[in-house]
């Protein structure tokens, strides 16, 4: 007996040190460990998705937000498996899902966060909300009870989340960007300020027993999530839509092969009004080919791993910011920086004298002068206007390969701006150390170095801002979820390039080269005072006929505002592939429409004011006699229509603008509007154009060229010629500078 008291003690001492020691070893040694798995075991942890930051325009339109949506997840582990068919089959009605692949989650019997479906509308939580309710309900009901299911769904959870919405669809698309499933910043925008539009997430702690049931909201713990830093751009939604319309009417008048961007900035701020490039796409569908030929195309390639790198190739570029992430060669654009330099260094003055012959020779290249044109002695802004590539080879010559390398850095075109935007392209450009006399040749002319369309503008508006080189942005201001600013993005000039006075005479030349003198008429705007050049670049690693348009415009030339470039890729319209011809009207179009929008008044030249515009007066009700009277007195043409002597209507209407000398159409009692065709004006001069307007009873509005220069024809009416509009109507006339620009 004493000896099995002694055993059964000796093993009780050695269970009673092994449970000491492994009590010990759990509780002391291995705390951490064990205490983590403790947590793991008895707490569900539910992610809280913060609310993105919206995108406003620069008045605080929104162009980007997110809406409340829902995630429809289930837990397994809270799961009952009587209901498994049931949750699977009503889930998989209402979300539109396999209920095989429900079930396949509901058998992952330890987890407690399957995803069914995420981004839920509204319409659809409340429809698994009210299937919910209405089980509830039957199992409540005792006719409808059925013992052996629970009295409620187990283990389907709908909490919030964010989608994000583009109200405007395909407006300043390739700008902001877009977002994925997961809300994580794709493109544009949305990604270069990822982080501060995603905010913090929050969660949601609860505990849970042996049994893996919830122990109810008291033992809850929750951390709110952080909403994200809303953004104010410099984008303004209306000289947005007006820059697009404008790049879509260019490309489908001069049948642009390989699309367009434009870039409207304020000159002295570096901020952009307007950025867009086309094609462009919905980023509410992104993944969508907005060219439905290109994605059949992509569809017929036989192998699939060729066609999914088709199609991902197709969308890279959809999605692609060729203001800021395409190179190209500038071309004569480039001039006017070459002029800015050679001014500002003195190797050039405004008297200084360069004969060209209409070719060149350097080493053993000849450069010639656009269709060969000689242009005698010329100084350096009649070089701008004839935009000659001998004056300027002598202009780079006298700066030397240093100094023209040198203010090609200090003007930026060596680095990248900055832009708050994803993707800027560096640009490829040879440098004092690696150049010959024959691409110092070209450079100066525009020709060798590729820089981007943002790099290009920058550059321009220190030309004639002054010379202060400014940092271009679009995001003015960081906004907290309140809409209260936290902080200001703005930037200060980077650097003074050139003086005032260099900057002064750039803006003069770049005027005359806008007037009637000059190549660049057809960005001709009266009242405002514009100045720009135009440039006509030989693609280097394109094919021998491929060509890229471009012409930059800044206004008012007395007081720079506004800077806007304009860049067609391989126009192949009857206008021809000279960006004077093709983007120039462009510009000019676009001047005639932020300025005023921007509130920049219009001074009118005295030969500018005989062909503005007067306002209509009301003379309804007004006897013919009296009526007529008083609209001849104001300098306006009247026609009446039937045999009545009291004016019952008139068009155009009280408060329409119409030239001096137009035509007020006079209804008396009993007749009825009168329609006339709008004729084929395409190719006539103005004074053609007069006399067939005014026999025809319409009124003109003049657009483009100045209509009192040789030269210059009819481009385009708006309406179009043969459609029936009311005598009266009036009708805009768009003037182009005939011949061949640069």
């Amino acid at each position: 007996m004493k000896r099995n008291i002694v055993i059964i003690s000796v093993f009780m001492l050695l269970g009673f040190c092994l449970v000491s020691f492994r009590t010990f070893w759990i509780s002391v040694v291995n705390y951490e460990k064990y205490r983590a798995r403790a947590v793991d075991v008895q707490t569900t942890e539910t992610e809280i998705t913060p609310k993105r930051g919206t995108i406003y325009d620069s008045n605080m339109k929104v162009l980007r937000q997110s809406a409340t949506v829902w995630t429809i997840f289930v837990s397994p582990k809270e799961s009952d498996p009587s209901q498994a068919n049931i949750v699977a089959e009503n889930l998989g009605r209402i979300l539109d899902v396999e209920p095989s692949s429900i079930l396949e989650k509901l058998s992952k019997s330890e987890s407690y966060y399957q995803v069914i479906r995420k981004k839920v509308d509204k319409p659809l939580a409340d429809e698994v909300n009210a299937w919910m309710d209405e089980y509830k309900r039957q199992q409540a009901n005792s006719e409808t009870y059925n013992p052996d299911m629970p009295k409620t769904i187990k283990g389907v959870n709908i909490i919030e989340d964010t989608k994000r919405y583009y109200p405007y669809g395909t407006l300043a698309s390739t700008v902001l960007g877009f977002c994925g499933n997961d809300n994580q910043g794709l493109s544009g925008l949305e990604s270069y300020y990822d982080e501060e539009l995603t905010g913090t997430k929050g969660r949601m702690i609860s505990h849970v027993n042996a049994w893996g049931y919830d122990m109810g909201t008291e033992n809850e713990v929750l951390n709110e999530a952080v909403d994200g830093y809303g953004l104010k751009l410099t984008i303004d939604e209306t000289i947005q839509y007006y820059l697009e319309d404008a790049l879509e009417k260019a490309i489908e008048t001069n049948k642009v092969v390989n699309g367009a961007c434009g870039i409207i900035m304020d000159v002295n701020t570096g901020a952009i009004y307007g950025m867009a490039s086309m094609p462009d796409y919905d980023p509410n569908d992104p993944y969508t080919l907005v060219d439905t030929a290109l994605y059949n195309s992509i569809l017929n390639i036989a192998h699939e791993e060729e066609q999914n790198k088709a199609l991902s190739d197709a969308r890279q570029a959809q999605w692609r910011n060729k203001a800021v992430n395409d190179l190209y060669e500038p071309g004569s654009v480039f001039k006017t920086i070459t002029a800015a330099s050679a001014l500002d260094s003195g190797a050039a003055s405004l008297s200084s004298g360069y004969r060209c012959g209409g070719s060149i020779a350097v080493e053993d290249r000849s450069f010639s002068c656009a269709h060969g044109a000689a242009h005698g002695t010329q100084n350096i802004t009649q070089a701008l206007i004839n935009s000659c590539n001998v004056a300027f080879i002598q202009i780079g010559q006298a700066m030397g390969a240093e100094t023209f390398y040198d203010y090609f850095y200090s003007f930026g075109l060596a680095e990248k701006t900055g832009i708050d935007l994803p993707g800027e392209s560096r640009s490829l450009y040879y440098t004092d150390e690696t150049h010959t006399p024959v691409t110092l040749a070209s450079s100066s002319f525009g020709q060798s170095n590729k820089i981007t369309p943002i790099q290009m503008i920058t550059a321009i508006t220190t030309a004639v801002n002054g010379g202060n080189l400014v940092k271009p942005h679009i995001v003015s201001d960081l906004l907290n979820p309140d809409g209260s600013v936290a902080e200001n993005l703005t930037p200060q000039p980077k650097r003074q390039v050139i003086s005032e006075t260099a900057s002064k005479a750039v803006c003069r030349a770049l005027q005359e080269n806008c007037s009637s003198s000059g190549n660049a008429m057809n960005a001709y705007v009266a009242g405002y005072r514009v100045g720009g050049k135009s440039g006509t670049s030989q693609k280097l690693d394109g094919a021998d006929d491929e060509y890229v348009a471009s012409f930059v415009g800044v206004a008012p030339c007395d007081d720079p505002q506004v800077a806007i470039i304009i860049i067609l890729d391989t126009p192949t319209g009857e206008n021809g592939y000279y960006g004077g011809q093709t983007a120039g009207p462009v510009v000019g179009e676009l001047m005639g429409k932020v300025l005023p929008y921007l509130g920049v008044e219009r001074v009118y030249t005295r030969t500018e004011k005989v062909t503005q515009n007067l306002t209509v007066s009301s003379v309804k009700d007004y006897t013919v006699a009296d009526a007529t009277i008083k609209l001849q007195r104001q300098g306006l043409t009247v026609k009446t229509v039937g045999t009545g002597t009291k004016v019952k209507s008139q068009y155009p209407a009280y408060g329409t603008k119409i030239p001096v000398g137009g035509i007020v159409v006079l209804y008396t009692e009993g007749t009825e509007e009168t329609l006339v065709t709008v004729p084929d004006l395409k190719g006539k001069n103005a004074n053609y154009v007069n006399q067939t307007m005014l026999s025809a009873g319409l009124n003109i509005a003049e657009a483009g060229a100045y209509s009192g220069n040789k030269g210059v024809t009819v481009a385009s009416t708006s309406p179009r010629a043969g459609e029936k509009v009311p005598m009266g109507t009036v009708v805009t006339v768009t003037y182009m500078a005939s011949g061949a620009y640069e």
